[in-house]
């Protein structure tokens, strides 16, 4: 019988699938879980930094997408063959690049479920669990590293997870600018009043955050840095009191807690007051050493940090969970929901407009968010206080026991404080030297180091926070930068 126009043609009994199904999904699983257990017991066999040449990955791979399905163990062997030889080792012992980014079992298994459950956790509403595990993990937090109890959600503040402190230092800048123009920013002119200041020494995102929040970089001020690189609170004062009597508006402040290039601590309890002065909104950004006041013999750090309207630090760098974490925290949340909230009719539903509830989507910048909690929840009990409290501390020795070497050797010199992880020193033969010493160390495959440059000088960092690394990996790391060194030529 002919179809009529209109009419649905029935579907066949049994349609055909592409799914994996639930059985190969056990299996293939399993053997996922098998190669990232077989990945870190044999981690130190490959070099550290990758070796691989520009193009190299992509020569290597099909030009054209696949028309049929291809069988997974083909797809994790081309893992093995194709990509291995691409990546930089984060996870090796040897890391000692940058700042660590952890990826711990427990982390990776939360990470997991989080991605099988496959929640969008926008409103409370959408899915109550991902909301409420995030608000009281942040408030466990605000308890672990002792911070300020008005960054409890009890209160009048509360912590949401951000994708990174970037993310938290654009935030933070559009919930001040918000809060210096009475939320009228969008009005034409109001925002070429408002000025922002961070140290010299302070992490690239917050110029950038400036670009994005449509502030300018040229209202950003750099203030000057002291003999520890620290910001200098009296240039602080200065530059903010020129500001305002030209006619300008000091709106927001970013303090950092542990800088990228040297690990430098701004001293908060002197910034704090210049800020309620002037009336601008203080961001510290404590991305990687925020987590070491988990231990209180490290809590000075954060000495000053009640006069802190926002602060972040980053547990994917050394609170052993993986890529991406940033804990974000406001003291005022009403100042943050206010400048982010937009409601349009489809987001409309009865526990929102009950005010009973928390709604992440007001508390970032993007409106989907995914269900991070789980894994920061999974680390948090499975190492408890005491065991990140063990790790922490371990490696705080290391690094102190690295420093110790490098004073005794008279061929090399610190450059910085190191007054937790980082150890930041430089041969005494130049600038060109401890390039070709870093570029030397790094082709080897043995470690890997990254550098900065301290008053002009090109400077080699080392971080020591990866979650694996012991005594001896620090130990053979400064017995290959003694020998590299040798046979660059230096006495």
């Amino acid at each position: 019988m002919s179809m009529r126009q209109g009419d649905v043609e029935p579907m066949t009994s049994t349609p055909k699938t592409y799914h994996m199904t639930p059985d190969e999904f056990r299996r293939f699983g399993r053997a996922v879980v098998d190669w990232i257990a077989d990945y870190y017991e044999r981690i130190e066999s490959f070099p550290v930094l990758s070796q691989v040449q520009p193009g190299e990955i992509r020569e290597r791979l099909p030009a054209t997408p696949p028309q049929q399905g291809e069988p997974f163990e083909a797809m994790l062997r081309d893992v093995d063959e194709i990509i291995l030889p691409g990546v930089t080792h984060w996870q090796s012992p040897n890391f000692f690049a940058f700042f660590p980014t952890g990826a711990s079992f427990p982390s990776i298994l939360g990470d997991l479920l989080s991605s099988g459950l496959g929640v969008q956790g926008m409103l409370w509403a959408t899915s109550p669990a991902a909301t409420e595990l995030e608000t009281h993990v942040m408030d466990w937090l605000v308890h672990m590293l002792g911070l300020p109890s008005r960054f409890l959600s009890t209160e009048s503040g509360g912590g949401v997870i951000q994708d990174s402190a970037s993310s938290a230092t654009l935030t933070a800048l559009i919930a001040a600018r918000e809060r210096a123009t009475g939320l009228e920013s969008n009005r034409r002119g109001v925002r070429e009043e408002l000025v922002a200041y961070a140290s010299s020494q302070a992490h690239s995102s917050v110029e950038k955050a400036m670009m994005l929040a449509g502030l300018g970089r040229e209202n950003l001020r750099l203030i000057d840095v002291d003999e520890t690189f620290a910001m200098r609170p009296d240039d602080l004062g200065r530059r903010m009191a020129e500001d305002r009597a030209a006619g300008r508006i000091p709106a927001f402040v970013c303090a950092t807690v542990g800088t990228t290039s040297s690990n430098a601590m701004d001293l908060l309890a002197e910034i704090g007051p210049i800020c309620r002065e002037h009336g601008a909104w203080l961001h510290v950004d404590a991305a990687m050493s925020g987590t070491a006041a988990i231990c209180p013999e490290f809590r000075w750090i954060h000495n000053g940090l009640e006069y802190a309207d926002s602060y972040c630090f980053n547990p994917h760098k050394w609170m052993f969970t993986n890529f991406d974490a940033d804990a974000f925290f406001v003291a005022d949340r009403a100042a943050l929901i206010h400048a982010l909230s937009v409601l349009p009719e489809y987001l409309r539903n009865q526990a929102t407009e009950s005010g009973a509830v928390i709604d992440y989507r007001d508390w970032q910048i993007p409106l989907g968010r995914r269900f991070r909690a789980l894994k920061l929840w999974f680390v948090i009990r499975h190492y408890g206080v005491e065991g990140m409290q063990y790790h922490i501390r371990r490696h705080v020795e290391l690094a102190q026991q690295f420093a110790d070497w490098v004073r005794a050797d008279e061929r090399f010199e610190l450059m910085a404080p190191a007054p937790l992880n980082l150890v930041c020193f430089r041969h005494r033969a130049g600038d060109e030297f401890n390039q070709a010493l870093m570029e030397r160390l790094n082709r080897s495959g043995d470690l890997y180091l990254t550098h900065t440059k301290l008053n002009g000088q090109f400077v080699l960092r080392m971080s020591i926070g990866q979650m694996y690394t012991e005594a001896r990996h620090v130990a053979r790391a400064w017995r290959r930068i003694q020998e590299e060194s040798q046979a660059l030529g230096a006495p």
